[in-house]
């Protein structure tokens, strides 16, 4: 099947380099050097804890090589500066009428990268929204969106609900909650160390968990799980706040949302402990190259081991088409998926690749 029809832009005009070197040095080194150290042991603390942060459990992570990452940093931003991806992935119009008319019915809407509105048991709910042209710091420069969001801000149900999975830019986009916070005024549930920032930009109706910490609102209950990936919004403040998965569970509906991760065994842990899950909601893409990726970031074949590892009965494609963030091709994370679920004897009804703006019941 085919998913998109793209190819590369023209090269950008001298004058837009020199901005774009500035700010894609700090988005490049936040991809590939984003592994900084932490203190020690926090007393009396879970072993995720440290002093003044937080740190991944396997015992197999590791980071790569300061030479590994600087050569990853200078490629991306050569990439970027001089030969961007362009992408046209086959949409779904959405106007957003029959989400806002919705009552009841679990739905779920694709609107692009981690993005998703999941409806369930009459409540709307957001994962990791971003509605911005880029995934930076500012406006002028950083990674671009190569796909428009699958529903316009403006045609979405009334928010009651926002999921965070940590606060790298293509996950946390502060002038999309902004707006959000604005003109919904929903109660974002966050991972621990993310209240402060969302306090100082204004927002207080926040919740902050730890792995395994739930809480209900709505009629929701939410469960802050574990994931493997890291932190951070500059040089300086690196895995200073966490990052998780979720469980979202109604009256006869469960949901996992994966957030950013690279696999490991503790999806089995989330399987046994508050599995199964009717639909679960996993990146495939942003795993070239692998020697920088492995470790934070799930290729589509391991997308499909956390999907059996966490015990669920759909799973739905997510991280991929919206930005150029990494090395492999556009239409590389589905065609791989489509490959290995045909050898997992997986079937079309179980392993879902949503169009920007395509609703589904679940």
């Amino acid at each position: 099947m085919s998913y998109l029809r793209g190819g590369r832009s023209a090269p950008r005009p001298f004058a837009t380099i020199v901005p774009t070197l500035r700010i894609f040095l700090l988005v490049a080194t936040l991809l590939g050097a984003g592994w900084a150290a932490v203190a020690g042991l926090a007393p009396d603390a879970p072993r995720h804890h440290r002093a003044g942060g937080f740190v991944n459990t396997n015992p197999e992570f590791t980071r790569p090589s300061r030479w590994v990452r600087t050569k990853f940093t200078l490629s991306r931003i050569w990439s970027t500066t001089f030969r961007s991806k362009s992408a046209n992935l086959v949409r779904v119009a959405n106007d957003g009428r029959a989400l806002r008319n919705n009552q009841r019915k679990p739905t779920v809407t694709w609107i692009g990268h981690s993005t998703l509105l999941v409806q369930l048991d009459g409540v709307n709910i957001l994962t990791d929204p971003h509605w911005s042209d880029r995934a930076s710091p500012v406006s002028l420069a950083g990674p671009r969106r190569l796909t428009p969001p699958g529903l316009r801000f403006e045609d979405l149900p009334p928010i009651h609900l926002v999921l965070v999975s940590h606060d790298h830019y293509d996950h946390l986009d502060l002038p999309t909650v902004s707006r959000l916070a604005s003109m919904h005024r929903p109660l974002f549930v966050v991972p621990l160390g993310l209240k402060a920032w969302f306090a100082e930009a204004g927002i207080t109706d926040v919740e902050e968990l730890d792995w395994w910490q739930s809480l209900s609102a709505t009629g929701i209950t939410m469960t802050c799980l574990p994931a493997q990936h890291f932190s951070g919004r500059t040089l300086w403040d690196q895995n200073r706040r966490l990052w998780s998965s979720w469980a979202v569970v109604g009256r006869g509906k469960r949901f996992f949302f994966a957030g950013d991760t690279g696999y490991y065994e503790g999806f089995k842990e989330i399987g046994s402990r508050v599995g199964p899950f009717d639909l679960a909601a996993i990146p495939i893409g942003a795993y070239l190259p692998p020697e920088i990726m492995k470790m934070v970031h799930t290729t589509p074949e391991e997308a499909l081991r956390i999907f059996i590892d966490v015990r669920a009965a759909r799973f739905l494609a997510l991280h991929w088409g919206t930005f150029d963030m990494t090395d492999e091709a556009v239409d590389d994370p589905p065609r791989r998926l489509g490959a290995e679920a045909r050898h997992l004897d997986l079937t079309s009804e179980q392993v879902w690749v949503l169009k920007p703006g395509e609703t589904r019941p679940w």
